[in-house]
């Protein structure tokens, strides 16, 4: 018999709701005709549905959590003590563009520095997957009973599936030397790219997942996923945080033998 998962805290049960509060605004506006397009000063896309699901989450937030910080990738940073909501409101702007699903809504709580609360909500994919921090961690597709996530069992580099995001982020950041020394160490080597990478590896489908040039918005909602399911997230140096502008997430097996990789092909 599937295992339930546990009844959710008020910030997770608060979390899901503004999940499905976005994806009533994102999934109609997907594949949309008349959706607006602009450029940002930092060459990254934004549409209307971008503005439009974060403002939706963010007077929500004001409204039911009005003590709470907030930070946003539209709409910028408020801080107010201890907690903050941390949200992209679409995670692969560039894919929604284009008419591809791989994108989702990106929810966290953010407690002391330390993300407790993740929601990765797909509704193009009819999927989502959410964790709080000892609550385990969760998907669901459309139709399907809740399921738990554990990350995969490969001890070995050899034995590894790898998503690295992009070949460019990797170039630019002075790391394409040791992308090229990791691919040559696993197994498979592939770039599915967002949030769904990180989602795969949760469900223990892929076991290694880096990449460079992320900001706190990208990754908050998916480290409590991750370390729920079994795995280990620190940015490429090891440090446990979203806010380095990197990531490296494992099933937690191949971590160290991750970083060591990285570390010989920089000093060549």
């Amino acid at each position: 018999m599937t295992q339930p998962p546990p009844t959710p805290s008020a910030d997770l049960a608060f979390a899901l709701r503004l999940a499905d509060a976005a994806d009533a605004v994102s999934l109609p506006r997907f594949r949309s005709a008349d959706l607006a397009i602009e450029t940002k000063p930092d060459r990254t896309f934004v549409t209307d549905a971008d503005r439009d699901v974060e403002a939706e989450i963010r007077s929500r937030i004001a409204a039911e959590r009005p003590d709470d910080g907030f930070f946003g990738e539209e709409s910028g940073r408020e801080d107010r003590g201890a907690r903050r909501w941390i949200v992209d409101p679409i995670d692969g702007t560039a894919n929604f563009l284009r008419g591809v699903p791989n994108w989702a809504t990106l929810i966290a709580l953010e407690v002391d520095g330390t993300p407790t609360v993740g929601v990765v909500s797909a509704p193009a994919f009819g999927a989502r997957w959410w964790a709080e921090t000892g609550g385990g961690s969760w998907g669901q597709r459309a139709g399907e009973p809740a399921r738990r996530l554990r990350v995969s069992g490969v001890q070995q580099l050899e034995h590894a599936s790898l998503s690295f995001q992009s070949i460019e982020q990797w170039d630019q950041a002075g790391h394409l030397e040791p992308l090229i020394a990791l691919t040559r160490a696993v197994w498979r080597d592939r770039a599915y790219g967002d949030m769904w990478s990180y989602m795969l590896l949760a469900e223990g489908l892929v076991d290694i997942v880096a990449e460079f040039d992320v900001k706190a918005y990208d990754l908050a909602a998916l480290i409590p996923i991750v370390r729920e399911a079994g795995g280990r997230f620190t940015d490429i140096a090891g440090s446990e945080s979203a806010w380095n502008g990197s990531s490296l997430a494992t099933n937690g097996a191949l971590h160290d033998a991750v970083r060591e990789t990285i570390a010989a092909s920089r000093g060549h």
